[in-house]
């Protein structure tokens, strides 16, 4: 078998099949970056997707890449909203009459600095948004029905900062440890209608992770073994995966998506 190599030495990602067809599914976080990559993926292989995010202007970019409203509708507002995430939820299936896939795959990091230091109002925000906000969206889909249907699946992105201490990002990375618990709880509790997995990422070169790479590039990438940073088609293609019923025997995962960083000790 041969593989086809393109710059930097990177084996390309194989072609797309059509895993989703017929299939809807609900992407947070999906204006740019690693969300948009989902949706992206989704689509390709045959799924309508709804995005989110709060700004209207990216999001209508977003559905106009994506293929435009026969495939992609867009629902704007904040993830720990319930009035949005009831109207999100609500605009998709009333575009494409069910739901089937829901990626969780909002976060945010407004806190630098000490876990010890923190401001609980800012931790409570970080909370709110990372962790408790995919508890509510799975409300609002289950409500719709999801998981009357076979096929049904969860993927939240997390962090590889979940999975152990982390210099300056003490906040960021307790949320996504909480969300990896909540991954094997809904797991447990949602079998066997609704699978549920996660993907935790290391440093993917995206708007929201510049501060962890930006000016020192070559030297974070040179800790990669692989020989470079994550790119958000790496993590699209592994939650296309987990997603689809070639993953249909697993739940309550996590994959570790970190180019090898994780063998020498670190996480990104």
């Amino acid at each position: 078998m041969t593989s086809e190599v393109v710059d930097e030495g990177v084996v390309a990602h194989g072609q797309p099949g059509r895993r989703f067809e017929g299939r809807v599914a609900l992407v947070t976080g999906a204006s740019r970056g690693i969300g948009l990559a989902i949706a992206q993926r989704l689509v390709a292989e045959g799924a309508r997707v709804c995005v989110t995010a709060r700004k209207p202007d990216p999001l209508a970019a977003a559905v106009e890449l994506l293929g435009g409203p026969e495939v992609a509708v867009a629902a704007a507002g904040r993830a720990d909203d319930p009035e949005h995430r009831a109207a999100a939820v609500a605009a998709t299936v009333a575009a494409f009459g069910r739901v089937d896939v829901l990626v969780n795959n909002t976060g945010i990091n407004p806190v630098y600095g000490p876990l010890s230091h923190v401001d609980p109002s800012a931790a409570a925000k970080v909370f709110d948004v990372n962790v408790l906000s995919a508890l509510a969206w799975t409300d609002e889909m289950r409500a719709a029905g999801m998981g009357s249907a076979p096929g049904a699946a969860i993927v939240n992105v997390a962090s590889m900062a979940g999975l152990g201490p982390a210099v300056g990002i003490g906040v960021y990375g307790a949320s996504k440890a909480a969300l990896l618990h909540v991954t094997a709880q809904l797991a447990l509790e949602l079998a066997p209608a609704i699978r549920v997995n996660a993907v935790a990422p290391a440093v993917v070169k995206t708007r929201f992770a510049t501060a962890l790479y930006e000016g020192r590039e070559e030297a974070v990438t040179a800790t990669y073994p692989l020989g470079r940073l994550g790119r958000p088609e790496d993590v699209a293609a592994a939650v296309a995966f987990l997603a689809s019923d070639e993953a249909a025997w697993i739940t309550g995962q996590t994959l570790t998506l970190d180019g090898g960083v994780g063998l020498a000790g670190g996480i990104g």
